[in-house]
This record gives structure tokens, C-alpha cells and sequence, in this order.
């Protein structure tokens, strides 16, 4: 085996630890963070085990029904869920169409997650049209779960619409451990952090799914990063991820499986494990992967009653590499312009200039996100001194902004510290400004702006204008720049 170690400019922040590169046929000891065993829950084993297995090839193995699978394997996997959207679905749905044939049904009405989110609240015909077309094709194929919009003038007129895809699978207990999940965008990776094997796929293998509900796929090898420490308080699960991208860059793990272990991600709620596993496409990856615990039990208790079953990785699973951090000498992150591994220190960019703030999408629209600004804007006791935009990603969300009481606050609402602080209004769920979209999208920047956003791109143009600057952070980060006009360290107001 060869070995090297990981350098980079915040290299102090990283346990200097080896990590290593398997050889072909070279299986090597990595004692694994294994989840204890449930009680009343069997792990999944996958018959006669000639050697271990990550988690990921594990579950391409029960969906592939193989016994034993490895690294670069192709195998043909049943699909256990399919999701798309208003942007990929016309697309999907027409190549199902041409293929199987204008009156062909689709393999299971049951499995297939429909969810209209990018580009509602809009008067954009084309994009109008294409909620249209989805309607049709579920009302045609009497699809089980299709979570519509009709009434755009008031969200709430609409009991089934959910909002933004990702966040909305998770409450709807769509997402469940050991199973695989594919979607039509590429941040279905969200769904690792339920412990199965969730990644976005195109068009064509959509529209190939909806007619068969098999996929043909390439079993990835995996990285592992281990995450131990304690959280310090002015950290969340996105400086996390911004930090392993800025370590691995944006091609550091492509085509491979990301698995997140250690007692850090032990610690981590399911929202924000959703965060870690969210942005593993920013690095290239596959998929992101976190073991199923109790936390994860908890989660989907009231979520679903349909059977699942985790797996672990085997203690003598070979990795392509490891990483290792300790997470309590990390400090807050951003990714500047135009890249999300372009990493740098908060307090190393404070005297950049905003324009405004936006807090939002499948990375930073939950609810916990919204507590953590909420918090944030408590503890400053100030006013933002730049515009900024809230946009909860589901109904439940938007509900909770306005219902959950942040504590310390002496009963205060999310929404009304937001109102206090001089934010914009929660707005309506959805994606809004995140990918830009029609002109008259909420938030959108239709000028060469300076933002901090807690979503998960930076590219030029990727919320509408193509010269503005945008800086990917945490909401504590987010909210603290709000506050100051200035990239700012969230430490100068959570003490």
C-alpha cells in the first residue's frame, strides 16, 4: 500500500493520518464505526460474506441480489423509490412514453415520488406548464404520491404540496435505511443520511426506471471520513462539508461513495447528517452515506410503516481511502466565488462587502438551519443591515418557523426574531432563487450582487446573475454577515 498525508491551507485543523490507496485485491483492516445493534432489528446480511463489504456494496447487493459485490462491479439494481421533479419530470415522462409506448403503465405506482418545487411560484408559462404535465401523467398512471400545487396565489390553499424535493422525501418517510433511492437531481444524495444508497440520475435512466424499476449502475468505491471530537457551538454539519470539499476539491471523489462515521456524526441530528450528505456532489461524489443509529430510528418512527433494514460496513471493508478529522479545532467556513471547494476561513474574508443574505434551500432551508439564525439574531440583539431572504423548504418548515419556540428566547418564535431583526417575511417553500430561474423567482439576483447563501453551488449565474459573487456558508454564518453587512464570524455573537 502506498500512503501520503493530506496538506492543505487549513492542514491544522486535520489529524495528520496517513491515508491510504487499496491495491486490486488488497483488502486491508479498517476497524469500522459500526452502529450498536438495534433491538428487534436484524442487520442485513447478504448470504455468505467471502469479504467484507462497505456499506453502499452492500446495499447494491441486496438490490442487485448478489451475494457479494466490489468496486466497479456493474450490476443491474431494483429500484426501491424514484422521485422527480417539474424540471426533469416532463423529460423522464416523455422518454417512458416513447419508449414503452404512449399507454404503457408504469412498473409500481406505489414507488414513484413526484414533487413539483423548482419553479412554482412564478408566472412563467413553460415552467407553469410543466407542473401541468405532471398533473396529467399522474392522474393517467393514478401515481400514489404526488404531492401537487395548484392555487400558486396561496401555498397554504394547497394541503398536498410539500415544497422542495429533497427535505420533503425525508418527512414523508420516503427515506428509509438499507434501501435504494434515485431522483432526477443531482442532490438526491440527501437521502444518505438515512443509512441507503440515494443518488441522482439523468433523464433517459428515468424514464427507463419508470417502465421497468431496474437501473444498470457501477458499484463505486468508497471514502471514508471519520469526524470525531466534540462540536464546537458555533459550528454546524455545512462548515463540515465545507471543509471535506475544500480538503478533497470538487473532483476528490468522483464516481465514489462518500460514508460519513465518528462520534461527531453520531451527534448530529437527521437534519443535519441531511446537510452532511447533501453536498457530497459538490466533491463529485456518487453518493454520501451515514450508518443508521437510534437518532435514525427516531426519525422515521412516525414517518413510515414500511419494513426496512440497515447495514453497516464490515469491519474488514477495503476503502479506497480515509479520512480523519477533529472537528473541534475546526473554526467557520466559506466557500467563495466560484467554487465550493474554495475554501477559506470566515474571519479571513471579513472585510468583503455584501449585498444581501439568503437563507434557504434543500442545504439551508430546514428547520434546524432556521433555529440556528434564529438563534444567532437572539443572542446579537441587532438589526440586519443587508436584505435578507428566508425561504423554509416544505410547508412543515414554513409551519415551524412561525410554531416552534426558540429556546432562550422566552417563548419567542423563530418568526418573530426574524420579524425583530428586520428579515424579509418567510417567503413561500420552494426552491426559489436557489438555481436562479425565471425572472420574477423570489430572491432571485437580477443584478451583480455580493450574497452569502446557505445553499450548496456558487457557480457564476447559479442564482441569476452571471457577475455576481455568491459565498456558500452556515446559517450562523449567514445570519452574523446579515447583521454586519460584512462576511462575518458567527463566534462575534454566539458566546
Amino acid at each position: 500500500m502506498a500512503s501520503s498525508f493530506v496538506s492543505s491551507p487549513t492542514s491544522s485543523f486535520l489529524k495528520k493520518i496517513a491515508f491510504h490507496k487499496c491495491k486490486k485485491h488488497v483488502s486491508k483492516k479498517i476497524v469500522s464505526v459500526m452502529a450498536p445493534q438495534q433491538s428487534g432489528r436484524k442487520t442485513y446480511t447478504t448470504g455468505s460474506v467471502k469479504t467484507g463489504m462497505t456499506m453502499t456494496e452492500k446495499i447494491l447487493a441486496r438490490a442487485s441480489e448478489k451475494q457479494q459485490l466490489s468496486p466497479g462491479d456493474n450490476v443491474w439494481v431494483n429500484v426501491d423509490i424514484l422521485m422527480t421533479h417539474d424540471v426533469c419530470g416532463p423529460g423522464s415522462i416523455g422518454i417512458f412514453k416513447k419508449e414503452f409506448g404512449e399507454k404503457a403503465k408504469v412498473w409500481d405506482r406505489e414507488k414513484i415520488v413526484i414533487i413539483p418545487d423548482h419553479y412554482i411560484f412564478t408566472s412563467d408559462e413553460r415552467a407553469n406548464r410543466n407542473v401541468d404535465i405532471l398533473r396529467d401523467f399522474c392522474g393517467e398512471q393514478n401515481i400514489k404520491y404526488f404531492y401537487d400545487i395548484k392555487d400558486l396565489s396561496n401555498f397554504k390553499a394547497n394541503p398536498d404540496y410539500k415544497g422542495v424535493c429533497h427535505v420533503a422525501l425525508a418527512q414523508e418517510g420516503h427515506c428509509r435505511p438499507g434501501e435504494v433511492l434515485l431522483g432526477t437531481d443531482s442532490h438526491t444524495c440527501t437521502a444518505g443520511a438515512f443509512g441507503q444508497f440515494a443518488t441522482g440520475i439523468g433523464n433517459t435512466d428515468a424514464g427507463f426506471v419508470l417502465g421497468t424499476g431496474k437501473v444498470l449502475l457501477k458499484v463505486p468505491p468508497t471514502l471514508r471520513f471519520v469526524m470525531d471530537g466534540e462540536m464546537p457551538h458555533f459550528l454546524l454539519a455545512k462548515d463540515l462539508i465545507l471543509q471535506i470539499i475544500g480538503e478533497i476539491s470538487v473532483a476528490g471523489a468522483t464516481y465514489k461513495s462518500m460514508e460519513f462515521v465518528g462520534t461527531t456524526v453520531e451527534s448530529l441530528n437527521m437534519e443535519e447528517r441531511m446537510t452532511l450528505c447533501n453536498m457530497v456532489v459538490e466533491a463529485g461524489g456518487k453518493n454520501g452515506v451515514v450508518p443508521a443509529d437510534s437518532t435514525t430510528f427516531k426519525y422515521l418512527e412516525d414517518k413510515t410503516s414500511v419494513p426496512y433494514e440497515p447495514v453497516y460496513s464490515d469491519a474488514l471493508a477495503s476503502f479506497h481511502s480515509e479520512f480523519r478529522f477533529d472537528i473541534s479545532k475546526l473554526e467557520p467556513l466559506v466557500a467563495k466565488p466560484h467554487s465550493p471547494d474554495n475554501r477559506a476561513l470566515a474571519r479571513e474574508c471579513k472585510d468583503i462587502k455584501i449585498d444581501r443574505v439568503y437563507i434557504g434551500s434543500c442545504t439551508g432551508g430546514k428547520t434546524q438551519d432556521f433555529l440556528a439564525a434564529a438563534k444567532l439574531f437572539l443572542a446579537s440583539g441587532k438589526k440586519v443591515k443587508v436584505p435578507t431572504f428566508l425561504v423554509p423548504a416544505t410547508q412543515k418548515v414554513w409551519v415551524d418557523i412561525y410554531t416552534l419556540i426558540v429556546p432562550g428566547s422566552g417563548g419567542k418564535t423563530c418568526s418573530q426574531i426574524f420579524e425583530e431583526a428586520g428579515c424579509d417575511t418567510p417567503a413561500s417553500p420552494s426552491c426559489a432563487a436557489c438555481m436562479g430561474g425565471p425572472k420574477d423567482t423570489y430572491a432571485r439576483m437580477n443584478e451583480a450582487q455580493v450574497c452569502v447563501s446557505t445553499t450548496n453551488r456558487n457557480f457564476p449565474g447559479r442564482m441569476g446573475h452571471k457577475e455576481g459573487q455568491i459565498y456558500l456558508a452556515s446559517p450562523y454564518t449567514a445570519a452574523a454577515s446579515a447583521l454586519t453587512g460584512y462576511i462575518t464570524d458567527p463566534r462575534e455573537f454566539l458566546h
